[in-house]
C-alpha cells in the first residue's frame, strides 16, 4: 500500500507477551459474541468492556452484513465474468448495505439509471464513509473520484479490469498490483477488495487461499505476530498463523485462509488500540446495537426542536462588500478569537502546496467531510 499509514503508531507502547495468543483470543471471543447474539441473548454478549462498547466486525467474513449483501447484489451476475468484475467493483466502492440491498446489478449497465437510483435511496448517503477510504483512480491521465469511478468508468473498463485480473494466475496480490497500475490509486486497499471477493464466485480466477496485500489497518499487528513467529514477511506469517489454529481455537467453524488472517489482524489492531488507550469509544467506533456507525459530526435522528441551544461559537456571514472581513477584523483586534472560513482556509492551503481548488475538490463528498471534520475540530 502507497499510502502514508495513519495506524502504524497505533500499538506503540502496548506489551503483549504472546501476540499469537492474543490474536486467538480475540477471534474467540468476538465468534462467542456472534453466537450469543445469533441466538437472541440479551446484551452484553461480553463481559468485555471493548466488546460492549467499541464495533469489529465478524471473525468470518461470510457472516457480515456487508459481506452478504455484495454476494446477493453481484450473485445475477455471476455467470457473465466482465459484468461480475464490474458489479464487485461498484460494490466495494459503495461498500454500504443498505444501498446494495436496494439495487440491482442490470443498473449497472446504465450511467443513467444508476445515478438515478443512487440520488433516490431511502437511506442516503450511497457509500459508506466509516469504513475503508477509497481515493481518487487516475485513469489514462484523467482523475475520477469515487461517484465517477463507480457510476460510470468502471462500466467502460471492465474489459481491461477482467482481462488483467485474468492475467495474474489467481494470486491476489500480482491481480491488485496490475489493476493499480491502471487506476493509479494511493491507496490500492478497494481493489484488493473486489479482487478478493472474485474468489467467492470464480475461484478458477482468484485463488481463495492465494496469499494477499498487507492493508494499512493490518499492518501493525502483522508486524507483531511477524517478529513473534520469526516470519520472513507478512505472507508467511499468515501461513504460519493458518498453521497455528488447529492447536490455538481447534473448535473454529472452519479454518482460516491468508485474507482471514489480513483481516483478523485489522480487528486486533482496533482492539488491542483500545487496550493501548490509542483508540476512543467515540464516533464510527463506538457500538450500540441495531444502529449504524456514525461519525463525530452526524447529526442525531431526532432532535428535541424545543431544547435550547448554548454555545460561544457565533457565525458570521455575509456577501460581497456586506463588511463582513472589516468586521471580523475589529472582532480579532478586540481579542476575540475569530476563525477564517474553513473551506477557505483549506483552498489556500492547498494552493500554497501547489494545488489547485480544482484538484483539492476533486472529490466533492471527501472534500465536504474533511470540512466538516475540521470545523467539528474547533468546538474541541
Amino acid at each position: 500500500m502507497k499510502a502514508e499509514n495513519p495506524y502504524a503508531s497505533a500499538l506503540d507502547g502496548l506489551v503483549l507477551d504472546d501476540p499469537v495468543a492474543a490474536f486467538f483470543a480475540f477471534c474467540r471471543e468476538r465468534e462467542a459474541v456472534r453466537c450469543r447474539r445469533a441466538a437472541g441473548e440479551p446484551a452484553p454478549w461480553s463481559e468485555d468492556e471493548i466488546f460492549q462498547k467499541a464495533r469489529f466486525l465478524n471473525v468470518f467474513r461470510e457472516d457480515d452484513r456487508g459481506s452478504q449483501a455484495l454476494r446477493r447484489f453481484a450473485e445475477p451476475v455471476a455467470e457473465q465474468l466482465e459484468r461480475l468484475v464490474h458489479g464487485l467493483f461498484f460494490a466495494r466502492w459503495c461498500n454500504r448495505q443498505s444501498t446494495l440491498d436496494a439495487l440491482s446489478a442490470d443498473l449497472l449497465e446504465s450511467p443513467e439509471a444508476l445515478i438515478s437510483a443512487l440520488e433516490s435511496l431511502p437511506e442516503p448517503p450511497w457509500c459508506n464513509w466509516t469504513a475503508y477510504p477509497v481515493g481518487p483512480v487516475r485513469w489514462q491521465g484523467q482523475r475520477y473520484n469515487r461517484w465517477d469511478s463507480a457510476t460510470d468508468l468502471f462500466r467502460r473498463i471492465r474489459p481491461e479490469l477482467t482481462k488483467t485480473i485474468c492475467a495474474a494466475g489467481g494470486d491476489v496480490i500480482k491481480a491488485t498490483e496490475a489493476v493499480n497500475g491502471l487506476l493509479h490509486m494511493d491507496n490500492d486497499f478497494p481493489i484488493f477488495m473486489a479482487v478478493m471477493d472474485l474468489a467467492w464466485f470464480r475461484p478458477d480466477i482468484i485463488d481463495p487461499a492465494s496469499p494477499v496485500p498487507t492493508g494499512i489497518g493490518a499492518a501493525p499487528f502483522l508486524d507483531r505476530l511477524e517478529a513473534a513467529l520469526g516470519a520472513k514477511d507478512h505472507q508467511e506469517t499468515a501461513q504460519r498463523m493458518i498453521e497455528l489454529q488447529a492447536s490455538h481455537w481447534p473448535e473454529a467453524k472452519r479454518a482460516f485462509q491468508p485474507i482471514d488472517i489480513e483481516y483478523l489482524a485489522c480487528e486486533c489492531r482496533k482492539y488491542y488500540s483500545y487496550v493501548n488507550g490509542s483508540k476512543a469509544f467515540e464516533g464510527k467506533n463506538r457500538f450500540l446495537a441495531n444502529q449504524s456507525p456514525r461519525i463525530l459530526f452526524d447529526l442525531p435522528s431526532k432532535h428535541a426542536g424545543n431544547e435550547p441551544l448554548l454555545t460561544q461559537i457565533h457565525v458570521i456571514a455575509g456577501g460581497p462588500c456586506s463588511g463582513k472581513t472589516t468586521l471580523l477584523k475589529a472582532f480579532a483586534e478586540a481579542g476575540y478569537r475569530v476563525e477564517v472560513e474553513t473551506a477557505e482556509r483549506m483552498i489556500q492551503e492547498g494552493l500554497a502546496q501547489g494545488q489547485t481548488a480544482q484538484e483539492l475538490r476533486a472529490d466533492p463528498m471527501a472534500w465536504q467531510q474533511e470540512v466538516l471534520r475540521q470545523d467539528h475540530a474547533l468546538f474541541q
